[in-house]
């Protein structure tokens, strides 16, 4: 999951990044960015300057380009923490992510400016009216390329009270991060399968396609196959096959062609493993050719899930569902 933080200056967001970095989290912030574009630019990193930076590269490449760059580093398999998002653009970019959740994390005024105070920082404002003017700026910026805590605040999913003790924030944030791992949706097992069918295909040595198969059986993988040579022959892709070297019409001279078809491929695996298919699901990229759609009627296989369309693949549709092979496309 990615939890994303947006709240006034004291608030604790902070404390929960800190929380969070303890429990396996890795944590980002937009104003990584602005630090390191002033460290490119020689200039010290104050809150003016930063607060500066950011609204120019706002206007220079657009409001949400703070969270773009924050999303090119993060992968799909850990859980993040980002703080400093006071853009709704920002927040419209990071909700690409379907595991993006925006948490705003509210306190009193009294307990933020006593919080401002007490961390002492050179930059913070000194009396309680400088700190509600800069919050007045922060909260209720007019352009689109500012900071706008206001309307930032309005888009979160969830919001967390910081008026006590750090272990009652944390309580509360434990019971959050319950919460929503309930909310974000696992991959159903076709996605699971087919996704892992698209990595299995880039061992394909073709040079014509790239197309991988799964057999499934009890939600297991039981064999797994990509086209191209057999083996023992040249790599397709070494000029092991002429008819794809040559670059031959798609369609045609197929009886020319050196590949072996993945779906042909995940067949053969098992029986050269000796592994019983009878009664698999196949998963494959592509709909499978006439041969393959004889060699899975005929090896017991139950089902054909497949991705993309064969160009000649009307035939073996109806020769699969002929046989009682159930077949869905993803």
């Amino acid at each position: 999951m990615i939890i994303g933080l947006t709240g006034r200056n004291g608030s604790g967001k902070g404390e929960i990044v800190n929380t969070l970095k303890v429990t396996g989290f890795e944590a980002h912030s937009l104003s990584d960015i602005l630090r390191e574009e002033l460290v490119r630019l020689g200039q010290p990193i104050t809150r003016d300057n930063l607060i500066a930076i950011g609204n120019e590269l706002r206007r220079q490449q657009g409001p949400g380009i703070l969270a773009e760059k924050t999303l090119q580093k993060l992968s799909s398999d850990k859980n993040y923490v980002i703080d400093s998002i006071r853009n709704p653009a920002e927040v419209a970019v990071l909700k690409r992510r379907p595991d993006f959740r925006l948490l705003h994390v509210v306190a009193s005024e009294k307990v933020r400016f006593e919080r401002i105070k007490k961390r002492g920082r050179e930059n913070d404002p000194q009396t309680l009216d400088q700190f509600r003017k800069l919050e007045k700026i922060e909260f209720e910026g007019k352009d689109e390329t500012s900071q706008q805590l206001g309307k930032t605040a309005e888009l979160a999913d969830l919001e967390i009270e910081n008026n006590e003790t750090l272990p009652a924030l944390q309580e509360g944030l434990k019971k959050i991060v319950q919460d929503l791992s309930a909310t974000i949706a696992r991959p159903s097992w076709d996605t699971y399968f087919m996704e892992i069918a698209k990595v299995v295909s880039l061992r394909s040595n073709c040079i014509k396609r790239k197309v991988a198969a799964l057999l499934i059986k009890d939600k297991r993988i039981i064999s797994t196959g990509y086209n191209g040579t057999p083996r023992g022959v040249t790599n397709c892709n070494e000029g092991g096959c002429p008819r794809c070297n040559n670059l031959t019409q798609s369609g045609t001279q197929l009886e020319d062609c050196y590949c072996s078809h993945a779906e042909e491929n995940a067949i053969t695996q098992s029986a050269y493993h000796g592994v019983t298919i009878k009664g698999a699901t196949l998963y494959t990229t592509f709909s499978p050719c006439l041969l393959c759609a004889k060699m899975i009627i005929n090896s017991g296989l139950v089902e054909v899930v497949f991705n993309h369309d064969y160009p000649l693949g009307e035939t073996p549709m109806r020769l699969l569902q002929g046989a009682g092979v159930r077949v869905r496309q993803l």
